[in-house]
């Protein structure tokens, strides 16, 4: 049996969650409450629980504050927040699972069963760390964090010069490092860049305009030249898309 507490300012939706937690997750024992940074970092301290599930914006602070009060942090965080928080892309960018207000029972049976299956104490603080950074970097120097088989990776979003997929599985292409093959599909991956200047030229292609160096018209086809000398497809349907985009860059 797992012991959990439930972080949130809002007594009713605190309630509520408490109650399908209770009763979509049996291997779960609510035994704690709070309302606050303040009252959660001491209820904490005082039940010790495996799993907190834990607000994002609270009257005095955030989710992400009352983390920081715990080094090291020794139990399994899943986080709660609303469909237009601030802090999504930064769990997406971190591979943090978070769950949406209000709850849903099968959303939240999944992201127990990843915690409880997690990986090694020491990655869980990795991705913390990366979810921090990312928290307090400019936009243009976030980090994402890579998921391979034995390994995971946090990397630069910087120093990707393009990402290749092949059916369900995407290979990261770095500037100066070797390239990284996930399996995880271009497209998850087209969402979550498209707002750091990168573009999808093709349906196995995303490149990051920042080192985008050239493009070539020929009768066969359209050639984009990245300044590491790559040559990357430009699909005939993407081709005007992709010229307004570089006049408005």
């Amino acid at each position: 049996m797992l012991r959990a507490v439930v972080i949130d300012d809002i007594e009713a939706i605190r309630k509520k969650n408490v109650a399908i937690i209770k009763s979509s997750c049996p291997n779960i024992s609510v035994i704690g409450q709070a309302d606050s940074v303040e009252s959660g970092v001491n209820l904490i301290k005082q039940l010790s629980p495996d799993i907190v599930f834990l607000d994002v914006e609270m009257p005095d602070g955030t989710g992400f504050d009352l983390l920081q009060k715990f080094t090291p942090i020794n139990f399994k965080v899943i986080f709660i927040t609303g469909y237009e928080d601030f802090a999504i892309k930064a769990f997406r960018f971190s591979a943090i699972d978070y769950l949406l207000k209000p709850l849903d029972a099968g959303d939240l049976v999944d992201a127990v069963k990843k915690a409880e299956d997690s990986l090694s104490k020491e990655v869980f603080d990795m991705k913390i760390n990366n979810l921090f950074a990312n928290l307090e970097r400019p936009k243009n120097l976030q980090k994402l964090v890579l998921k391979m088989a034995d390994k995971i990776y946090s990397v630069n979003i910087q120093d990707i010069v393009n990402c290749e997929s092949d059916k369900n599985y995407t290979t990261f292409h770095f500037i100066n490092a070797p390239k990284l093959i996930v399996s995880t599909n271009l497209k998850e991956y087209e969402n979550m860049l498209a707002p750091y200047n990168f573009f999808r030229t093709h349906q196995s292609h995303l490149i990051n305009m920042a080192y985008f160096d050239h493009f070539i018209k020929t009768d066969g086809g359209n050639t984009i030249i990245m300044k590491n000398k790559t040559a990357i497809p430009l699909s005939v349907r993407k081709k005007e898309e992709f010229l307004v985009f570089l006049e408005n860059m």
